[in-house]
């Protein structure tokens, strides 16, 4: 089978691109090992935010590292036979570690991240499930009114973007979440936000709306990519897939495929782990980070979610089994009425580049290759906007953001 453009990778990244170039004409070819947007897609906490925008390595952040890897709550792992390729990976990440960096780095991430919830409520209000989402605030919630800081860089970078902020004591956090556990002696409440109710949902309905676009989603688990007589060639399972033109959106297993084009890039797998606990008689009317345990809780239509932390592992290595009893304790501190008997432990792997922005736009633009991946934490918010530009480069159009942030060669 052939198209104008083919599309590997289904999550929502994949798919707002499949969309988007469906809206402009093209024939396209949307391939997934799985069905559209139930891999690591499905499994976040929902958040919906113009105002995710801190980069990962923030200026002193190593001081942290330790307690991060070591602490009661630790936030942060790797996997003990990860640390070869972690040591230079964690070096690139550590070197953007300054302020000029960190700022132009947050100013890129508000391209992609500024239009999410206008672009989301578009798109689901097209496809006739606009309730799939709602409004929200995303609360910051500290253990010690010390750390909560207005004034630190990441939220004075929010204000002057023109984020709605207030810092909030206990009392003013009760009145907000009354569900919360009284450990929390302030809050940071980022208004001007939004809540998926049901990530999986969401790329279900999307996927099935690009079908009546015209999209051919095919699944196959794609093992090789070459160029053969003019056309992108993609094999898998003993089915050949052929398109002029090929985008690779695979998140953690586009590096594995672009490999064998001779492309090397330095992405990893950071994996990200969630409880799902079925509706009951506790729901939070926000989502809430537990800002020492870098855990979000969110009401959800399958019941509340807990997602969050961040290790670095190999893609096929298992689930670390301590996760689950750790999530579990961290649930039990931040909502201590909630019956835990029925939750359903999850992992997935996000896509990571160590100056914490994604590769988006042409790899080889002579030959027809394009990409969209490493978006880490951020995929689910960025990933709207990400289809709508990429579509632009693909096309041959100007986009409406600088890309340059995004250049897919800016590590060769």
């Amino acid at each position: 089978m052939s198209a104008d453009v083919m599309v590997l990778g289904a999550g929502l990244v994949g798919i707002f691109t499949a969309l988007n170039l469906a809206q402009q004409g093209q024939k396209v070819v949307l391939i997934d090992r799985g069905e559209p947007g139930q891999e690591a897609s499905s499994g976040n906490a929902g958040v919906i935010s113009p105002w995710s925008i801190a980069p990962g390595c923030a200026p002193g952040v190593w001081r942290k590292l330790p307690g991060m890897l070591l602490g009661a709550d630790k936030p942060l792992n790797v996997q003990a036979g990860f640390w070869p390729k972690m040591v230079p990976w964690g070096t690139r990440f550590l070197l953007n570690g300054t302020e000029k960096k960190y700022r132009k780095t947050a100013n890129a991430m508000y391209g992609l991240c500024r239009p999410s919830v206008t672009l989301y409520k578009d798109w689901l209000t097209l496809v006739g499930h606009a309730k799939l989402i709602t409004d929200s605030y995303y609360i910051h919630a500290f253990r010690h009114q010390n750390n909560a800081n207005l004034d630190a860089l990441d939220y004075a970078i929010r204000a002057e973007k023109g984020a709605e902020m207030q810092l909030v004591g206990r009392i003013g956090l009760a009145e907000v979440e009354p569900a919360l556990a009284p450990i929390y002696d302030a809050a940071i409440l980022i208004k001007g936000q939004a809540r998926l109710l049901s990530p999986g949902r969401v790329g279900t309905v999307l996927a099935e709306y690009a079908c009546r676009l015209g999209v051919e989603i095919q699944c196959a688990d794609i093992g090789q990519v070459s160029r053969e007589g003019g056309d992108w060639q993609a094999i898998g399972q003993g089915r050949v897939f052929r398109a002029s033109k090929l985008v690779v959106c695979a998140g953690v297993w586009s590096e594995k495929l672009l490999r064998k084009t001779g492309l090397h890039i330095p992405l990893v797998a950071e994996r990200g782990y969630h409880l799902e606990i079925p509706s009951g008689h506790i729901s939070l009317n926000h989502s809430v980070m537990d800002m020492a345990g870098k855990i979000v809780a969110s009401s959800m239509k399958g019941g509340l979610r807990l997602a969050g932390a961040a290790e670095f592992a190999a893609i096929d290595a298992p689930p670390s089994e301590w996760r689950e009893s750790l999530l579990r304790r961290q649930a039990a501190r931040m909502l201590p009425d909630l019956d835990l008997f029925h939750a359903r432990f999850w992992m997935g792997s996000r896509p990571s580049l160590p100056d914490s922005l994604p590769i988006i736009g042409a790899l080889s633009p002579s030959e027809g290759l394009f990409g969209a991946f490493g978006h880490a934490h951020q995929g689910v918010m960025m990933a709207p906007m990400t289809g709508k530009v990429l579509t632009d480069v693909i096309l041959g159009k100007k986009p409406s953001i600088d890309m340059s942030p995004y250049h897919p060669m800016r590590f060769s």
